[in-house]
């Protein structure tokens, strides 16, 4: 087991406690010759640049350069096409949609500006300038106009003066041939740092947070049948048309069902309702939240190629759950998250119509939403349950909050690369193969859920 403990959030109430789109086709690309001048320069260029301050804040960034530049380096004159990128560096499936999904786009405007901030101070060793222009994937590389393309050394150990076996009188740059060997030794060694470098970079990128993101979803690949997004959709009513006109101020103000359902009836606090006055309206009842945090875990569920199927209320039974993995979304408005939730380390809890989300054990914390004055929610908690085996059989990822702006905020995180690195930054190595839960907050602003941030989360 493992947790990862913020500070104590203090209860606050809920209810009751006082207190542009681009085209996908390839970007034409300028072609320049197969044979570089001189590759170990731009190599070394390559070292200087991902270890500058402008780079060095952003594994992202050195990934992409590094990874267009040897394109190049390797000779590659065919044009370098955004879903190629997109594949190989960004893990998005062979086939995605470049015109919704434009990570690649701005990823390279990110590393354009950066270069930019580069060389606004030209390097001192500097010998060669690379540069990725607007509208293209390919570097290009400008020379020095004063020095020639030549690399800088890169610094070799000096040898033991006492361990030498060239005699002191000699000089061994003069030396027949040496001086190509010199140039071979600095060429080799180049290559050897490039050859580093990449390696860094690879393995970097099977720890980066695109990976996360597939480690956390992968388990849902083991079925092929499409993954369900479960909605819930509580009971909901409106008012009867015969109370709409009882309280129209004006003659016909309520007649047409557009205003009915933008309007509402000038009502006062004493006036007395029948139960009649109510209707149940079946095709009404999910949450804002609910839906966005649907859209969100659906979109993701496309780029990473899984087939998904959207289901709303009792659309869905047991059956369904265990014949398919699942994302059940909503807490106390969804029966399967009540059930799924119950036992678990974080779990929610209804306790005289106070709602919260508890942590297990004695000395648990409780976190409530907060609302303000007027009875408007400020502040919510969800919690990411990644179940790799649950009760159904299947893979299931519950997305819930104590409202629906807390799911948004869940569905964030769940969806996020860098929101899971987050997260599981400090989880055991083998967190892979076990059940996640992740608590989030978020702070909601004229009804809108900002940023989510995580709290805490439990391995086991």
């Amino acid at each position: 087991m493992n947790e990862i403990n913020s500070k104590t959030d203090m209860p606050n109430r809920l209810s009751a406690p006082p207190g542009n789109e681009i085209d996908s086709h390839p970007i034409p690309i300028k072609h320049v010759a197969a044979e570089l001048p001189d590759k170990d320069a731009i190599a070394h260029e390559l070292q200087l640049i991902c270890r500058s301050p402008f780079f060095g804040s952003s594994k992202r960034s050195q990934q992409f350069l590094a990874y267009v530049v040897q394109y190049r380096l390797n000779g590659n004159l065919e044009p370098l096409k955004e879903r190629t990128i997109g594949a190989d560096l960004f893990n998005r499936p062979a086939g995605y949609a470049t015109g919704d999904d434009s990570v690649v786009r701005v990823q390279a405007g990110e590393v354009r500006r950066r270069l930019e901030k580069y060389y606004q101070a030209p390097p001192v060793n500097s010998h060669v300038r690379i540069e990725l222009p607007l509208g293209s994937y390919a570097p290009e590389f400008r020379w020095s106009a004063i020095t020639s393309p030549v690399a800088d050394p890169v610094a070799v150990p000096e040898p033991d003066p006492t361990h030498s076996t060239i005699p002191e009188e000699e000089d061994s740059s003069s030396a027949p041939g040496n001086h190509k060997r010199n140039v071979w030794v600095s060429g080799l060694s180049i290559g050897a740092l490039l050859a580093v470098a990449l390696a860094v970079f690879f393995i970097h990128r099977a720890n980066s947070p695109e990976s996360v993101l597939k480690q956390f979803w992968s388990p849902m690949f083991a079925s092929t049948k499409p993954l369900l997004i479960c909605l819930p959709k509580p009971i909901s009513y409106r008012p009867s048309v015969g109370l709409y006109n009882r309280h129209a101020k004006t003659p016909g103000e309520f007649d047409r069902e557009v205003d009915r359902m933008n309007e509402r009836p000038a009502l006062q606090p004493d006036d007395k309702l029948v139960w009649s006055d109510m209707i149940e309206y079946p095709d009404l009842g999910v949450g804002r939240g609910d839906v966005a945090a649907a859209i969100k875990l659906s979109s993701l569920l496309g780029r990473m190629g899984k087939d998904s199927e959207v289901r709303i209320g009792s659309d869905y039974s047991f059956e369904d759950l265990r014949n398919s993995p699942a994302i059940i979304i909503g807490a106390f408005s969804n029966r399967w998250t009540m059930q799924m939730t119950s036992n678990l380390h974080f779990s929610f809890v209804e306790d005289r119509a106070v709602f919260s989300i508890r942590e297990q054990g004695a000395s648990g914390r409780s976190w409530y939403a907060n609302l303000d004055r007027s009875g408007r929610i400020v502040e919510d908690y969800g919690i990411v349950t990644r179940l790799v085996n649950s009760s159904t059989g299947q893979f299931v990822v519950g997305v819930a909050g104590i409202t629906s702006d807390g799911s948004e905020a869940a569905a964030e995180i769940a969806s996020s690369p860098e929101g899971l690195e987050q997260a599981l930054v400090n989880a055991p190595s083998d967190w892979k193969r076990k059940n996640v839960q992740i608590l989030v907050k978020t702070s909601v602003s004229d009804g809108i859920a900002g940023p989510a941030r995580v709290v805490a989360i439990y391995v086991w």
